[in-house]
């Protein structure tokens, strides 16, 4: 997964509804935006400028991973 950001608010409403349900991914405030990395060749294919910030880190993908099982 991979870090990117959008130059503008535009840009990243048109990423994310390009993005939807095609690939996996997730929005923070902070303007970060986590992607596969296969999404980043389709967004420059449509012409959305982005950013790379670089690769994902621990703290980001934690949150996505399956929760542990819940003991009975």
């Amino acid at each position: 997964m991979i870090i990117i950001r959008f130059k503008d608010a535009e840009a990243e409403r048109r990423a994310i509804g390009y993005l939807a349900g095609r690939f996996p991914g997730k929005s923070y405030a902070d303007g970060d935006t986590l992607v596969p990395e296969a999404a980043l060749s389709h967004l420059a294919v449509e012409g959305i400028p982005f950013t790379v910030v670089g690769p994902a880190t621990y703290e980001r993908l934690a949150p996505l991973r399956n929760p542990p099982a819940i003991a009975v």
